[in-house]
């Protein structure tokens, strides 16, 4: 039945995500995002695609911010209409895609909880696909041990949580641990949700989910260093899956430097290609600059993967891979927004192309 089901509705869905791949910005229009010398320009310029109804009634001067969160609102809705028009599994999966949203709301409940902040204020800025039912619920807990109580009655995430932490682990000085250890949970749960739809399903989810883990894994890395975190307990956030695992993974766990990161990425050859002319000190500027940084890399691989999900038919990863290429997206949108914004023009091709 499933697979009946899965010709006809999920057919119909992944016809409906294919004309919004066709809508992502193409690269004429980002040339002439670039040629703006003002927000207004660029506000004009964006009149004519998805985000425009989503523009339209802001006042000017547009501020960035304020093009971010109306680009995220119309992912947002156009993710949100593919979740009321599906049905199992479909909408399982889709599910799965908001769990780490949810655990980015969570984690910045659990930090406003600690800093004794009002969490309701909090509620504004959390991401709207990370919303579930019994989330302002969280907001009456006044201690770390009743809101830890309430996600583990009434959380889509109870499982994870259940887990891996207590109510002793939720403090301050833990919270990207937390942070991490949640997302490891999740990841191989999904890895292991993923292997129950099958092929095609399977192997594409399998590639951009061994992506994502491994992505974390050097981040995790490279973020321990000069911190109190031991090598050991920086091991015990590696995801348990990846191209880098296990071996990689355990090379990592005791390197010292960005030096003997990348001796270790380079013994993989899709990592060794992508850190060619890597300046691993560079912070974060996009695709296309002189100066690209090891998260820039990331991202151009993050496209690559999932652009070539739509080459197969089919199956359910086309709905993540056009979540994460629409988020590029707007990375993308907001740089050249702060570019002109901070008359900073020399920098504004610095973005990860799409198409």
């Amino acid at each position: 039945m499933n697979e009946i089901y899965f010709n006809v509705d999920g057919g119909f869905l992944e016809g409906i995500l294919r004309g919004y791949r066709d809508g992502l910005l193409t690269t004429h229009q980002y040339m002439n995002l670039t040629q703006c010398d003002t927000m207004d320009d660029l506000k004009l310029q964006l009149a004519t695609t998805d985000y425009g109804p989503f523009l339209q009634n802001e006042p000017s001067p547009m501020s960035t911010s304020t093009l971010s969160a109306r680009c995220t609102d119309a992912l947002v809705q156009e993710f949100q209409y593919l979740q009321q028009n599906s049905a199992e599994p479909i909408s399982k999966f889709l599910d799965y895609i908001t769990y780490g949203y949810m655990i980015d709301n969570v984690i910045l409940l659990i930090t406003g909880t600690l800093h004794e902040r009002d969490t309701h204020d909090l509620l504004d800025k959390c991401h709207p696909l990370g919303f579930f039912d019994t989330m302002p619920a969280l907001c009456v807990a006044t201690t770390v041990q009743e809101l830890y109580n309430t996600v583990m009655v009434d959380s889509p995430l109870a499982g994870y949580f259940r887990e891996c932490l207590s109510a002793e682990d939720l403090n301050e000085l833990n919270i990207e641990i937390i942070r991490n250890t949640l997302y490891k949970a999740y990841l191989e749960d999904f890895s292991r949700y993923c292997e129950t739809l099958g092929d095609p399903t399977a192997t594409v989810m399998g590639e951009v989910l061994k992506f994502e883990a491994d992505r974390r894994t050097v981040n995790i890395t490279i973020n321990s260093f000069g911190t109190e975190l031991s090598k050991e307990e920086r091991a015990k956030l590696y995801p348990r899956l990846g191209n880098m695992y296990p071996e990689a993974q355990t090379k990592l766990a005791r390197v010292d430097d960005m030096d003997q990161v990348k001796a270790v990425l380079e013994q993989y050859s899709e990592y060794r290609m992508m850190l060619a002319g890597v300046n691993l000190n560079a912070s974060s500027g996009g695709a296309g600059g002189n100066d690209l940084s090891l998260e820039d890399r990331f991202f151009a691989r993050e496209v690559q993967l999932n652009k070539e999900s739509f080459e197969q038919q089919f199956h359910y990863g086309v709905f993540y891979s056009w979540l994460r290429l629409k988020e590029q997206e707007i990375r993308n949108v907001v740089w050249i927004a702060e570019c002109i914004s901070q008359q900073q023009k020399d920098k504004v091709g610095n973005y990860t192309a799409i198409y």
